[in-house]
């Protein structure tokens, strides 16, 4: 089977969609399978071309078996709503004409957050008279509004009619989480074409380790009970409420704050930071993702966050599956859903109310003093870890790609 896939994230950007769709891929080369992605210049989350690679017109690289071919785009930092449609158009353009040259494809799969990619994947589809398969990452646009970027409009009405016949023209619908199906279901989508594979992590990079004595020496995090907030710093993830909870556990010289990420609320962390002088946190910054288990093996816990409003309830953050790979407990603070059952459920660690700066400094300092309670959870969340395998995700959808392409 030769699978293309239209996505706008892909190493070496390490964002979760560009993690899931490498890590899927490679396994299905492994399985035999042909696989070609078309995507764009690495420039997530700065809206920055990362060295070595230019935005051109076209390219072609062999990461892992994974025949690459990248299109230029307009590209910005996630920040403005008409620049992000640009970028989006504009790679919906590309790759749509980028995929009229990909040889005998069998299926064509475009992924969200944003999905103008699956409306070139769509295209593309109809053209070639190929099965589409929509994977859905994100109820988008609600997830524009549900953040603020912008108010209920014509313009956004008009991007759910869009996405409604995206929906309905899809061979197969892809979800990352069963709340997402459970909401296409009740929209009038039809539920035998949706299947969830759920994100996962690659236990063979990520698993229990000892603190990186060279990050440690080098962040002065030797000694210290560190909580970590790892990942993208989004508009999603209210991450002035981890700052606030730093606040207030500023005095306790054991506890450091560790953000390691980038993105459109990172300058918010570090003015925030400035402002309150606090010197119980640390920020790395944006780093490779070659790196992230070293970073990971820092934290004694990791905190998984998102803003108090209803959409979120539907999301499952992919650092829960890292954490688990890595044995670390979660301090959960994001609405009542999918992801808070899975941390209850697997036993690895705590939910918290979204956006409450006190219960979360409580809460640090509950499992901080409580060394039993958080080897109970380190203990659950190496086993938990088994159940999201990515290998294993990975097979089983590229099961679901196949029933489709042999239609």
């Amino acid at each position: 089977m030769h699978i293309l896939f239209l996505t706008d994230n892909f190493p070496p950007e390490g964002n979760a969609p560009a993690t899931r769709t490498y890590e899927h891929a490679k396994e299905w080369i492994k399985l035999g399978h042909q696989v070609t992605i078309i995507t764009c210049a690495p420039n997530f989350p700065e809206g920055r071309v990362f060295d070595g690679y230019k935005n051109n017109w076209f390219s072609k690289e062999i990461i892992d078996g994974i025949e690459v071919r990248r299109v230029k785009t307009y590209i910005t930092a996630n920040e403005g709503f008409i620049k992000r449609i640009l970028d989006f158009v504009s790679f919906m353009i590309t790759s749509f004409l980028a995929g009229l040259f990909v040889k005998k494809p069998d299926v064509i799969v475009g992924t969200s957050p944003q999905f103008f990619t699956a409306v070139s994947a769509w295209a593309l589809s109809a053209v070639r008279f190929k099965p589409f398969v929509f994977e859905l990452r994100d109820i988008w646009p609600a997830s524009i509004t549900a953040v603020g970027a912008m108010k209920d409009s014509f313009a956004i009405r008009m991007l759910e009619k869009l996405e409604m016949f995206l929906y309905r023209r899809a061979d197969l619908i892809v979800s990352v989480t069963y709340a997402f199906k459970r909401e296409l279901v009740t929209r009038g989508v039809d539920g035998n074409k949706i299947e969830v594979v759920l994100n996962g992590v690659d236990l063979s990079k990520y698993k229990p380790a000892d603190k990186d004595v060279q990050l440690a020496t080098e962040y002065n995090l030797e000694g210290k009970f560190v909580a970590g907030y790892i990942g993208t710093h989004g508009l999603a993830h209210s991450l002035e409420t981890l700052v606030n909870a730093a606040e207030l556990l500023k005095e306790r010289k054991d506890i450091v704050f560790l953000f390691a990420g980038g993105g459109s609320g990172s300058d918010l962390v570090k003015k925030l930071v400035a402002e309150k002088r606090l010197s119980n946190v640390v920020i790395m910054g944006l780093q490779d993702k070659s790196l992230m288990p070293r970073i990971w093996s820092l934290c004694d816990l990791s905190i998984v966050h998102l803003k108090n409003a209803p959409l979120f309830k539907s999301v499952i953050p992919s650092k829960i599956f890292e954490s688990m790979g890595m044995g670390i407990p979660i301090l959960i603070g994001v609405p009542e859903g999918e992801a808070t059952e899975i941390v209850r459920d697997t036993g690895v660690g705590i939910v918290i109310n979204p956006e409450d700066s006190k219960s979360l400094a409580d809460s640090i300092l509950s499992l901080k003093d409580n060394s039993s309670v958080l080897a109970d959870f380190k203990k659950s969340s190496e086993l938990a870890a088994i159940s999201f395998d990515r290998k294993k995700l990975a097979v089983e959808m590229c099961d679901y790609l196949k029933r489709v392409s042999v239609k």
